[in-house]
């Protein structure tokens, strides 16, 4: 089953779940739909697999304070039951910093460094290493060795009070607090702490 087939099988499951009784100019649509959801039969794994990918989606679009149920199946493909999602947040504004901050979830009220950083360049997760700092880093070491936290301290230095962060193809050390917004040439987000 390639990505099309997936999308398509994911589609379905929606459009069956929201009914397709909106009225529409393009009816043909409808009825296709409808067939398709008649004509595929879905095994349990597939149709498991289809509503963690749906309970996913519902995620990233939630608002960070709401908890959306979400419906899932059984294992044997039984009957469906609710479920609570966990909700999760982003930091906002995103900090970085030294070790005499705090890491955790982020605001403008209390600036902690960011220890869920993803890279939306390289798409790695953010390594940090405290009391270190990058002495004489360059694109090529880190392509080749990160997340390999070994290798990579051959190209660390102790500092005292500063972390250093990497990812696949930035780095930066730091001791104060730093805002990712006033350091353009880092890609990096938040990638979500649970609450």
């Amino acid at each position: 089953m390639d990505l099309d087939d997936d999308l398509d099988a994911l589609l379905d499951e929606v459009e069956s779940q929201f009914g397709c009784n909106a009225p529409s100019k393009n009816t043909s649509v409808c009825d296709s739909t409808a067939s398709n959801v008649n004509r595929e039969t879905v095994d349990t794994q597939g149709h498991h697999r289809l509503s963690q990918d749906v309970e996913a989606l519902l995620l990233e679009l939630q608002p960070d304070h709401e908890i959306l149920p979400v419906l899932v199946t059984n294992e044997a493909g039984g009957a469906m039951m609710e479920r609570k999602a966990t909700a999760m947040k982003k930091c906002c504004p995103v900090f970085i910093g030294g070790t005499a901050i705090r890491y955790g979830l982020g605001t403008s009220t209390s600036q902690r460094s960011c220890d869920q950083l993803r890279c939306t360049s390289c798409d790695f997760r953010v390594l940090m290493f405290d009391d270190c700092a990058w002495d004489s880093c360059d694109y090529l070491f880190l392509r080749n060795n990160v997340p390999d936290h070994e290798k990579l301290c051959a190209r660390l230095k102790k500092r005292r009070g500063v972390r250093a962060y990497a990812c696949q193809c930035n780095w930066i050390s730091s001791e104060e607090v730093r805002d990712l917004q006033g350091l353009p040439g880092l890609h990096w987000v938040c990638g979500q702490h649970p609450t």
